[in-house]
C-alpha cells in the first residue's frame, strides 16, 4: 500500500513539519523503487498534511508499539514490517489489525513502512549488522542497480576469530530474545569473511558469495536448506551458519534510521522503541 505525495511545504524554524516533507525524507533515505515487486511500503494511513513534531520507530506495528508510540504523543510511526502485506480485505476493528489502524487513526498517528526497500541501502538492515561486527570491504550478496546496494552484505573481519566467539559477539551485539544465538558449525572454525542478510534469508543460501564465506549469518532457517547446508559445510564446501532472531536483526537499523530523520527534520523528536516484538516468549532448554 502505497502514496505518492508531494514535498509539502518548507520547513520554517519553529513550525512543526507535515507529514508529506517527512515522507520526502523518508522517500530520500529509501527510495520506493529499492522495494521487491510483492512488497507494500509507504504510507498506510495518514493525513499527508498532518503536522509532525514527533516520529517513533520499530520494527513491527503491534499493540504494545502502537499503544507506545500514541502514549509519546507522537504524529508518525515508522515500521518495518508492513501492516498490511498480504491477503488483507478487511480492516473491522474485530480483527487485529483493523483495530490497530483504528487506533492510529484516531490518535492522530500515521503509520508508514520501510521494508525492503531500507534493506538494500547500504546502512539498511543488513548494512546496520554488517558495521556493527566491524566488516570492511562490504558489498552487497546480490547487487541492484547502484552497484552498492542490494540484499545482504559480505565481508571480512578485521581480525580473525572462531565460529564461536563470533557467535559470542552477536549475542552481545543484538538484544536478548528467547531463541538466542543458534549455531550450525565447530566452536573453533576459523573465521573470517563472513556473509549475513538481516531478516529472513535462506533463499541466499546458494548464492556464491554465501557458498564462499566462512559464516552465514540470518534468520528463520528452516530445517533441510539448513541441514543440507550443514552436511556441505562438514565436506569441505560452504560457510558455518549462525540463526539469530529476525526482529533482533533488524532492530538494529532502527536507530541508523532515527539519526537520518533527525538530521534532515531538523526540530522533530524521534524515539527508537525498545520493545521486544520478537514472537518467542520463552524457551524450555532439554
Amino acid at each position: 500500500m502505497t502514496a505518492d505525495v508531494g514535498a509539502g511545504p518548507a520547513y520554517t524554524e519553529g513550525m512543526p513539519h507535515v507529514l508529506s516533507s517527512v515522507l520526502a525524507v523518508i522517500e530520500s533515505a529509501w527510495p520506493r523503487s529499492g522495494a521487491e515487486s510483492w512488497d507494500a511500503v509507504g504510507l498506510i494511513s495518514g493525513d499527508p498534511q498532518a503536522p509532525v513534531e514527533r516520529i517513533h520507530l520499530a520494527v513491527d506495528a503491534v499493540a504494545a508499539t502502537v499503544d507506545e508510540a500514541l502514549d509519546a504523543g507522537a504524529q508518525l510511526l515508522v515500521v518495518h514490517h508492513p501492516l498490511l502485506l498480504r491477503g488483507v480485505t478487511t480492516v473491522a476493528e474485530d480483527r487485529y489489525k483493523g483495530a490497530l489502524l483504528a487506533r492510529l487513526i484516531r490518535g492522530g498517528c500515521a503509520l508508514v513502512a520501510a521494508h525492503t526497500n531500507a534493506d538494500v541501502v547500504e546502512d539498511g538492515t543488513s548494512g546496520a549488522l554488517a558495521a556493527r561486527l566491524g566488516l570492511v570491504e562490504t558489498r552487497p550478496i546480490v547487487p541492484g542497480e547502484t552497484p552498492s546496494r542490494g540484499l545482504g552484505r559480505v565481508g571480512r573481519l578485521a581480525q580473525p576469530t572462531t565460529l564461536g566467539r563470533l557467535a559470542r559477539e552477536l549475542a552481545d551485539i543484538l538484544p536478548p530474545t528467547a531463541t538466542g544465538v543458534r549455531v550450525a558449525g565447530d566452536y573453533e572454525r576459523p573465521v573470517e569473511s563472513v556473509a549475513l542478510c538481516g531478516g529472513a534469508g535462506d533463499s541466499l543460501l546458494s548464492d556464491p558469495a554465501v557458498l564462499g564465506a566462512d559464516v552465514y549469518i540470518t534468520s528463520d532457517l528452516r530445517h533441510h536448506p539448513a541441514s543440507e547446508a550443514g552436511e556441505n559445510a562438514r565436506h569441505g564446501s560452504g560457510p558455518a551458519l549462525i540463526d539469530v532472531s529476525h526482529w533482533a536483526s533488524e532492530w538494529l537499523w532502527l536507530e541508523h534510521a532515527a539519526r537520518r530523520l533527525r538530521d534532515d527534520l531538523p526540530g522533530t523528536e524521534v524515539v527508537v522503541s525498545e520493545l521486544r516484538t520478537d514472537p518467542w516468549d520463552f524457551a524450555v532448554i532439554q
